[in-house]
């Protein structure tokens, strides 16, 4: 369990405040806004009205006991540079700040933020990858143009097994995991063999992924 300060009680502070009390975790909530503080209080472990860029408000927070602070303000920039910037002065031990365009990335990760989330640009390409090909069920993104994708079984591959077909040095991917029925195998080896009523999770390069499940 991790004591998290989240600031910011918008679409993206409010579903991240739900997600992080059914994991388990302390959430303290800030937003200047009565409203979205009075309707955060069942969700959260406590929640407070105030204004994140006010020295004097953080400092009483104690901020450098949380092990987390969350910046999700997305409707003033100004106010999040400031706001993260503020953190880290106060002693934070992790700042993740919500960018809603690339040069505000850019600006958060220099002035405090040690990481930054970009909620619609990554829906956005999960949504393009996903819906733009007929045999990718899920995709999430590692960075660097990796990714880890859900797709289905070639059948070229059904009835043979993962040595004999020779995926990662003929693909240069790698399976992480079969889904089969909705029970997830992590034990692939050499041996398996694919009935085609998999789902398999691959790692590696999109353009390589893209390359080997074509379809």
């Amino acid at each position: 369990m991790k004591s998290v300060l989240l600031i910011g009680l918008g679409r993206f502070g409010r579903h991240a405040a739900i997600k992080l009390t059914e994991l388990g975790h302390e959430v303290m909530a800030i937003d200047k806004d009565q409203g979205r503080v009075e309707a955060a209080l069942p969700i959260v472990t406590n929640a407070l009205i105030g204004d994140s860029t006010r020295q004097d408000f953080m400092a009483s927070l104690g901020v450098r006991d949380f092990d987390l602070c969350i910046v999700g303000i997305g409707d003033d920039f100004q106010s999040s540079l400031e706001t993260t910037s503020l953190l880290k002065e106060l002693g934070a031990k992790r700042v993740v700040a919500r960018a809603s365009r690339d040069v505000h990335a850019k600006f958060l990760l220099r002035n405090g933020a040690d990481d930054v989330v970009y909620p619609e640009k990554q829906v956005a390409e999960w949504a393009a990858t996903k819906y733009s090909s007929d045999h990718i069920f899920d995709y999430f993104s590692m960075g660097d143009g990796y990714a880890v994708m859900e797709v289905e079984v070639p059948d070229s591959w059904v009835g043979k097994s993962v040595g004999t077909i020779g995926i990662r040095n003929r693909y240069h991917v790698n399976i992480v995991a079969a889904r089969t029925d909705g029970r997830l195998n992590m034990q692939i080896a050499s041996n398996t063999v694919f009935t085609g009523k998999e789902r398999l999770l691959i790692l590696g390069r999109d353009e390589d992924i893209q390359k080997c499940f074509r379809g």
